[in-house]
């Protein structure tokens, strides 16, 4: 018999009960449990970034982090990012306006660490959003596309 544990996670501002066995990732969790597949499930391994969200504001692979690590903290995923008002946020609407993405399959990681980026202040320069989005591979290339909508993003952020 597998052996569960009861977790209580706070994820978009909503509380979510689960019962799950301890070696269940937060991205399992969100995608197999809650039905949140926002978040994806690249190369589960912690080296692509499509699983990327925030916990208490920071950012996290949620592939590597179990679900149970996160219980009391607040979690943010894709879907967790939009206005009150459904508004989009700065930065999806610079990812649409920059055409910063192809197939799509790493957007919402990628736009998870650019919020990340330009609230701790690491979107000064090319250079160093390049730097700080390093973790987040896009295997259709738009590199170019995205530096320029984390640069239009935290221009009016």
């Amino acid at each position: 018999m597998t052996r569960t544990i009861h977790i209580a996670l706070d994820i978009n501002g909503q509380r979510h009960e689960l019962d799950l066995e301890p070696r269940v990732t937060l991205l399992d969790a969100l995608r197999e449990h809650l039905s949140l597949t926002g978040t994806k499930k690249g190369c589960d391994q912690g080296q692509c970034g499509a699983c990327t969200c925030h916990v208490d504001g920071k950012r996290v692979l949620s592939c590597l982090t179990l679900a149970a690590q996160v219980e009391g903290r607040a979690i943010t995923t894709i879907e967790g990012i939009v206005g009150e008002t459904g508004d989009l946020h700065p930065v999806q609407a610079a990812f649409i306006e920059h055409d910063a993405f192809q197939c799509g399959y790493c957007t919402p990681g990628q736009i998870m660490s650019a919020v990340a980026c330009i609230r701790e202040g690491h979107a000064g320069s090319d250079t160093e959003i390049r730097e700080y989005m390093s973790g987040n591979l896009c295997r259709c290339g738009a590199y170019n596309s995205i530096v320029a909508a984390v640069r239009q993003a935290a221009e009016v952020a």
